[in-house]
């Protein structure tokens, strides 16, 4: 898993798996978006406005995941 972070448009993006050629977007919010592999495995996660719904502080960014499962794609 990799987590970036676009200070300049407050956008992260995090990716489980390398991008495919191809991938289905699915919006679930007007910030957050689900990119789908042609198998329908989770690719990333877009997230507009990081430092509003990912960031405690904008001072100290954090990423906090818990519980998370991913499916390992070969």
């Amino acid at each position: 898993m990799k987590v970036t972070y676009d200070k300049t448009v407050d956008a992260a993006y995090i990716q489980f798996s390398r991008r495919s050629a191809s991938v289905t977007t699915q919006r679930l919010s007007e910030d957050i978006a689900v990119n789908y592999d042609r198998n329908s495995n989770i690719v990333g996660i877009e997230v507009l406005s990081a430092s509003e719904h990912l960031f405690s502080s904008s001072k100290n960014p954090t990423v906090e995941i818990g519980k998370l499962q991913v499916k390992h794609i070969g």
